[in-house]
């Protein structure tokens, strides 16, 4: 089963390393590459519900194996998108379906192993599980700039192998088969997905509608309207899609929000970070990677020691360390981008990758043995739902103030060289627009007045893209910093040996 998920944590973040190069081969606007990564995280937010039930229904067995169909196909189509006008339709959409086998795949899989441990051995089952898939979405960015350096379509390509050794894996298993004898819940389907997806789609899109445009807030609160009523339906239904009773926990519901705010930093960073060693360090794809291994290096070592604080402790100590380590390193980091070096920078990258270490198995781990009667799948796609979306939701909003900090920092630079405020304002919004995609090794050209001037501002604008970044790392501090108000609420103690036992399935 770690096998069959490692494809879906690492397509959280592969496709950040690899970004300015399909933005220069098929043309895509800033916006679009943000809906690339940004499709394939809200397609997870909005089906992991529905994975999770599936399973109980029709059994984790075959949901996995559909699940990896469904991801392994998509991932074969996203590699093989054509280049031209509809080169962004086409990866946005199959980016989305990728969400949708990994949405199946995951809750499953996490059911199977829950089958397979007796309650004792769970815990440390669970813990494994969840920190080694959390070590697979940091792994992303590496994989991604070696397999880049050949052609960014193998970022995609690669998963082809994999799922074919998880489906050999999968048979061989002779996995049981629980299914639970229950109706399917499509109005709540319905329901989540649409309620996720217009809140999210207005906070994506206020880089370019503007916060005060109405389609933005109208569809941010639409969104949460839906998502209202979402929950007011649920309630009513004697086999909901989402068990809501077990936010009556009162650690689950901790566990949940810190997830949240840890979660509008993690996978966000890495897209944001390559991105700023592309631009503004002027770095290839494999050293961006490098530079995001130090990143990986303060997770890894963190994790484990989280894990072990969770066994002894419980979930809360490591919780609290590491949304506070998170806050400090993801501030101090910040406070270092205008440095240009990722010399000086190494020490609270590696900071920051620590706090995010010690949170995610401890919180995950928690939540899942929480479960009240509930099934462990259930559960398990109330908390990625909560993951995912934050991750959506981040990726939106710190995209949203990196292009509008971008445009207002390049446009003074231009000014103050001369160009006139039309002039500036229209060149700082084409940079702006395309800064995901290009590094500024690559010296524009032309001989009017403008492109001179670029030539010779370009250091300036490097500095102004550290300086706009500042902006999205501050605020990833301060996400770190509300999850350790939210820390400090949790009671403290165990889940797991309380648990419920799942209800009786058939087979």
């Amino acid at each position: 089963m770690l096998f069959a998920v490692a494809m879906t944590f690492i397509d959280q973040t592969i496709v950040s390393i690899a970004a300015p190069d399909i933005v220069r081969e098929l043309g895509l606007s800033a916006s679009g590459m943000q809906w690339v990564v940004n499709a394939y995280l809200l397609s997870l937010a909005a089906f992991f519900a529905l994975g999770g039930r599936l399973a109980d229904l029709f059994g984790p067995r075959r949901v996995v194996v559909a699940g990896t169909l469904v991801f392994v196909i998509s991932s074969v189509l996203c590699g093989c998108v054509p280049k031209g006008d509809f080169a962004q339709t086409w990866l946005i959409v199959f980016r989305a379906t990728q969400g949708l086998g990994a949405a199946l795949l995951f809750p499953a899989a996490l059911a199977v192993v829950v089958a397979v441990f007796p309650v004792e051995r769970r815990g440390r089952a669970l813990a494994l599980f969840f920190g080694l898939s959390g070590a697979l979405t940091a792994i992303g960015p590496l994989l991604g700039g070696w397999l880049t350096s050949w052609t960014w379509r193998a970022i995609f390509w690669v998963n082809v192998p994999v799922a074919v050794v998880a489906l050999v894996l999968t048979v061989l298993a002779h996995i049981p088969d629980r299914r639970r004898d229950e109706s399917l819940d499509g109005v709540g389907a319905v329901l989540i997905a649409a309620g996720m997806g217009l809140s999210v789609l207005g906070f994506q899109q206020a880089s370019s509608w503007g916060w005060g445009s109405v389609a933005t807030w109208a569809c941010i609160a639409g969104g949460l309207l839906v998502l209202i009523l979402f929950w007011r339906y649920e309630r009513d239904r004697s086999h909901p899609l989402v068990n809501l009773a077990v936010f009556r926990d009162k650690a689950f519901t901790v566990d949940s929000m810190v997830l949240f705010f840890a979660m509008l930093a993690f996978v966000p960073v890495f897209f944001f970070a390559s991105v700023y060693a592309q631009v503004s360090l002027s770095a290839s794809p494999n050293q961006a990677a490098l530079y995001l291994l130090y990143f990986f290096a303060g997770f890894a070592i963190a994790s484990q020691w989280g894990g072990r604080m969770l066994d002894k402790q419980g979930a809360r100590p490591a919780m609290k360390i590491g949304t506070a380590l998170g806050a400090v390193g993801f501030a101090l980091w910040a406070h270092k981008l205008t440095d240009l070096t990722m010399h000086d920078q190494w020490p609270y990258v590696a900071l920051a990758g620590a706090g995010i270490g010690f949170i995610l198995a401890p919180a995950s781990t928690d939540a899942v043995n929480r479960s009240i009667g509930a099934s462990y799948g259930e559960v398990t796609g109330i908390t990625q739902t909560v993951r995912n979306y934050a991750a959506s939701v981040g990726l939106a909003v710190f995209g949203t103030i990196l292009t509008h900090r971008t445009t207002d920092e390049v446009v003074s630079t231009l000014q103050s060289h001369g160009l006139s405020s039309a002039q500036a304002h229209g060149v700082a919004h084409d940079i702006a627009q395309a800064v995901t995609g290009n590094s500024d090794a690559r010296q524009p050209t032309g001989t009017g007045a403008t492109a001179s001037t670029m030539r010779e501002v370009m250091a300036g604008v490097r500095m102004d893209f550290a300086e706009a970044n500042q902006w999205v790392f501050y605020g990833m501090a301060i996400a770190l910093a509300v999850g350790f108000l939210c820390a400090l609420r949790h009671p403290g103690d165990r889940g797991g040996s309380t648990a419920a036992e799942e209800p009786p399935a058939t087979a």
